[in-house]
Formats: structure tokens, sequence, C-alpha cells
């Protein structure tokens, strides 16, 4: 490709890009707007309540959700609760990395180990994990580990299950063709088997970063002294609406950072991709 092809075809590519941004940023304005009016007596009638003060009440007001956030950043409060509950999502998020990747990796390679443990990883998977919450907080206490251990089961199976099954779907022929050259078994798992399942591991890395928000955050609502969730289930006690959606949009953002990290580090690894380098150039 020609260096004016390859600029020609940037320039529509980085212009349906503005576009899409914008018009992400007229959507989300225009549900924030949506919600202002539906709170916000006299400026249309109400559907579903009598009387149009009710509204605040059960949805709150975004004005005063922004001045709340605004309160805590500037205040300063909010910090030590949302480093509590980052710390809990980033441990989740890494230990239970690790183990779905390690032990999705063993029993992938493992015929036997794989067979034995099968009915014991399906039926831990199916359990209802959010029930482990309180028994957690029993067995570790109220502080970070009961939130991360809870955090860590909610991971771990979405990782372990595709790094299995990316493993799973190394095709034959070219498993094959490495071993006709003579590759060893560590050369097998490094150039063969971790590409493979590479591809699975950062598709489940987006789910996983909000299941690890949503173990912290359960669990500081479970029974906690700090975090973000601990912030909400105090604001929920009192019937503050407002102080709740400011934690839930405060927790979304900072989701939305993490997720953004994640898909940076997918394209920097996974650069082999088709249109992955000429993503990245642009």
């Amino acid at each position: 490709m020609s260096e004016a092809e390859r600029i020609s075809g940037a320039r529509p590519l980085r212009a349906s890009r503005g576009r899409l941004t914008l018009y992400h940023a007229l959507l989300l304005g225009g549900l924030f707007a949506f919600w202002y009016a539906m709170t916000e007596p006299g400026l249309i009638p109400p559907f579903y309540f009598d009387d149009p003060t009710r509204a605040k009440f059960f949805f709150g007001q975004p004005l005063e959700v922004f001045k709340r956030i605004w309160i805590w950043f500037t205040g300063g409060s909010i910090y030590l609760h949302l480093g509590v509950t980052l710390i809990e999502t980033l441990l989740a998020f890494a230990i239970g990395t690790a183990l779905g990747l390690v032990l999705g990796l063993w029993l992938a390679l493992s015929p036997i180990a794989s067979t034995l443990a099968d009915p014991y990883i399906k039926a831990m998977n199916a359990m209802p994990r959010v029930i482990l919450a309180p028994i957690f907080a029993v067995w570790f206490g109220l502080g970070i580990t009961s939130k991360v251990v809870f955090g860590i089961t909610l991971v771990f199976f979405i990782v372990f299950f595709n790094v299995y099954q990316g493993v799973k779907e190394v095709s034959p022929v070219v498993l094959a063709n490495a071993r006709m050259l003579g590759a060893s078994g560590r050369q097998l798992l490094r150039f063969v088997y971790l590409p493979s399942a590479t591809s699975w591991v950062f598709s489940s890395l987006h789910t996983s970063v909000g299941l690890a928000f949503v173990g912290a955050v359960v669990g500081e609502y479970l029974g906690s002294a700090r975090g973000v969730g601990y912030l909400i289930h105090q604001a929920e006690g009192v019937f503050d609406i407002d102080t709740v959606f400011a934690g839930i949009l405060v927790l979304t953002m900072f989701a939305l950072v993490l997720d953004f990290i994640v898909t940076q580090l997918e394209n920097r690894l996974l650069v082999w991709r088709p249109g992955t380098a000429e993503t990245e150039r642009l």
C-alpha cells in the first residue's frame, strides 16, 4: 500500500471515529437530559407518579448527584473509600486471572487431571457464588481479605474456561507441524498454546474487570467500614438516593478506565491480529 493510499484510508477512519465519539457524547447527554427532565417538577407531565416530586425520591436528581461527586473529590472524602475498593478490585482481578490462567493451562494440557476435576469445576461454577460473600466475611473477617477472596471466585471461572477452551482450540495441523520440526514441550507451550489462548484470555478480561468490581462492592455492601460499597450501603439506609447514584457513577467511571487499560494492553500484545497494527499507528 502506497503512502497516499494509507493516508487516504486513515482519514476516513479518523473521521468515523470522530463521528462515533460525537454520537456517544450526544447519546450520553440525551440520557442525562431525560433523567433531569423526568425528575424536575413542571418540565414534563408525570407518566408514573401522581406527585412529580416523588420521582426525586426514587431516581434522584442528576445535578445533585454531580454535586455530590464534586464534593467527594474536591473535599477528599472519597479517596480513602475509593482506594480501598480499587485495591480489592485489582487484587481480585490479578489473583483470579493468574489462577485461572495457570489452572486452565494445566487442565487443558493434562487429560487425566481434566477428567478427574471436570465434575468438581462444573459444580463450583454452577454454585450461586453471591451466597459465599457472607461466608467469607465470617471466615476472613470484614477487612480486605474477604472481599478479595470473593472477587477471586467471580473472576477465576471466567478466565479459567476461556483459557481451557483456547488451548483446546489449537489447530491439530499446527501442533503436528511443530512436533515434526522437533519442538519441545516448553516450545509448544510458548509458541503454540499460549498464543492460541491469549485471544481467549483477553476476551475474558473485559468481563473479569466488571466482576472484580462486583466482588469488591458486594463484599463491602454486606459488611465493611470502608469502600464505595460501604458508602452506597450507608446512603441506602437513610434513603439518600443521590449518594447512591453518585457512588454508582464513580464505580462505573473507574470500571471503564480499567477496561480501557485492558484494551490498550490487548492491542499491544495481540499486534499480530489483522487490523491491530494499523489501528495502533493511527
